[in-house]
């Protein structure tokens, strides 16, 4: 007899949803992968059900992607070489990453979220969670082995979750799931199948396991620096790693994937980061002239390279922002009347306009963006230098107040928001002095500076960055990545409400007051919610733009010197 598939109770309710017009299309694949069902389930739903009119408030999960011309399999050609602008680091322990680097194409995720926002299983082969989403039960895939030829297991996935719980490793994980699960409660059950038992239910643990720090690590090998023997269970292996030049991955023999055709990935030879540096000028420079075939704009494309015709760009929606974040814990930003009178110094619009292009949306003073199906519609806080001087003047600054905004060099919008703000913020009193470092120097200090603007990547769901971001761990200390020191209790009780409300339009309302209280007394400023490009030789097929990590699913890429 057939096994019946795994069907979690509120799936009724999300069809029903999706039957009505309530959730959209992305927004109900997302649930119901969440949920446990497959891909291929759910696409069957949707195929035999048209919804009804849409009463949907909010936006769509993501703005669909452009995507490159696809092709038949069978015109899929092997071999080449792919040469990337990207950062080459010296990593020690890829839990503690707090940005792409080459070695999410050497070590994998057990999940993947694709650039329609969808999360699905990678190596997992699928999971399961329970009614009360406290107990969510993880089958891994069989069949993969790591670079060394070992298999990949249960143990492995048990010796990296705790590393991630690890105070002392210092990882962002530690923040986004360490207030449901502690490292006792991770059960491994036999060699393919992993039980986490949660201290209160969350809705996104398939999610959580695709952020950047949340590679695999095979617990034979890893000995607390990576780069001193990179193992992976991805298509490529590390031949070169010269850290702040170049990094040289090689496929890998006897990889577990299979590509479209059928046919053993990778497709590609070898894939060659390149260490440009942060200049876009330069990367520019290097895309046109073929010593790199793609980069990743941190604004928006120019004409000349819009017009190239050598030249491919991808563009999608996402929640990737500059953040203008306030230490609660230093004088002046202890004063919430202080924050919120350089919140009201934002021109959105302007900033908009003038950093990105326009390239973008606007929105409220809360990390939570309209791309994100949680997300709850607010006004936005309209520009009013008049109401901010009498907020400083209220906090005992009547003559106003010097600050420095320390920003990174190689982030042109994020050094245009720094202009643009000392500009509009000095009618209201302030009087600022910009500090602009190399990027690489900004995260030396991002998490020590005053004042300062952090670039934050897109993730899948709002409840996946904010405990992140802004909340303590149980014994009140803020998190790793908690760059402001702010905590709120509130705040976090309906987090924690909103992590484990499975209903989309439940989990809205939650967060109408989540947000409305990162707006009034929160540590953060958010100008935009930006496009993302991928920039690309036509010559390469199978790309699409990432709005997370970014090269996780390159593997598929190949090359077609007729294209």
């Amino acid at each position: 007899m057939e096994k019946k598939e795994y069907e979690h109770q509120y799936v009724p309710e999300l069809k029903n949803l999706y039957r009505t017009g309530r959730i959209s299309r992305r927004e109900f694949m997302r649930n119901a992968l969440l949920l446990g069902i497959s891909a291929v389930a759910a696409n069957s739903f949707l195929s035999a059900c048209s919804p009804g009119p849409s009463t949907e408030t909010t936006p769509d999960a993501s703005a669909v992607p452009e995507s490159s011309t696809s092709v038949p399999s069978s015109s899929i050609r092997r071999g080449g070489i792919f040469r990337v602008s990207g950062d080459v680091i010296g990593l020690d322990h890829p839990a503690r990453a707090s940005n792409d680097s080459p070695f999410s194409i050497v070590n994998e995720y057990l999940t993947i979220t694709d650039a329609d926002n969808v999360t699905h299983p990678h190596l997992l082969e699928r999971w399961e969670p329970s009614e009360d989403l406290k107990t969510w039960t993880l089958h891994l895939r069989q069949g993969v082995t790591w670079s060394t030829g070992e298999l990949f297991t249960a143990d492995d996935v048990l010796f990296t979750m705790n590393e991630w719980l690890n105070p002392d490793v210092g990882s962002s994980m530690l923040g986004l799931m360490g207030n449901y699960l502690l490292p006792q409660n991770i059960e491994k059950v036999d060699d393919y199948t992993v039980v986490l038992h949660l201290e209160s239910p969350q809705i996104a643990v398939p999610e959580h396991l695709y952020a950047t720090p949340a590679v695999m690590l095979d617990h034979r090998t890893f000995g607390g620096d990576w780069l001193q023997n990179p193992v992976g269970t991805g298509a490529f292996v590390v031949d070169e790693w010269s850290i702040g030049e170049r990094a040289v991955l090689k496929a890998r023999e006897g990889y577990w994937a299979m590509g479209d055709d059928g046919s053993p990935l990778p497709y590609l030879d070898e894939f060659i980061y390149v260490a440009i540096g942060s200049d876009p000028t330069a990367r520019l420079s290097a895309l046109t002239s073929g010593q790199i075939d793609a980069y990743l704009p941190w604004s928006a494309p120019n004409e000349s390279l819009r017009e190239n015709p050598d030249i491919a760009i991808l563009s999608v929606a996402t929640a990737n922002t500059p953040v203008l974040r306030m230490r609660v814990d230093m004088e002046p930003w202890t004063d919430v009347r202080v924050r919120n009178a350089l919140k009201l110094c934002q021109d959105k619009e302007k900033i908009l306009q003038l950093a990105q292009f326009g390239e973008g949306i606007v929105g409220p003073d809360c990390h939570v963006a309209p791309v994100q199906p949680e997300y709850c519609p607010m006004p936005i806080t309209p520009y009013n230098p008049d109401q901010a001087k009498a907020l400083l003047t209220e906090a005992g600054y009547p003559d106003g107040l010097d600050v420095t905004i320390t920003v990174g060099s190689g982030w042109p919008d994020t050094v245009s928001y720094a202009e643009i703000l000392r500009e509009d913020s000095a009618p209201a009193g302030f009087r600022m002095t910009i500090n602009s470092v190399p990027n690489d120097v900004y995260w030396d200090l991002w998490t020590e500076v005053d004042l300062g603007v952090t670039i934050w990547s897109h993730r899948p769901l709002a409840v996946m960055t904010l405990p992140v971001a802004y909340t303590c761990d149980r014994e009140g200390n803020p998190v790793p990545w908690n760059e402001t020191r702010w905590c709120d209790e509130e705040f976090a009780e309906l987090l924690q409400q909103a992590m484990g409300t499975v209903d989309v339009e439940e989990r809205r309302q939650i967060m109408c007051d989540i947000q409305r209280i990162q707006v009034e007394r929160g540590s953060i400023g958010i100008p935009y919610w930006k496009n993302v490009w991928l920039a690309y030789n036509r010559k390469f097929q199978g790309l699409t733009c990432p709005t997370s990590t970014t090269y996780a699913e390159w593997v598929k890429i190949w090359y077609d010197p007729d294209a």
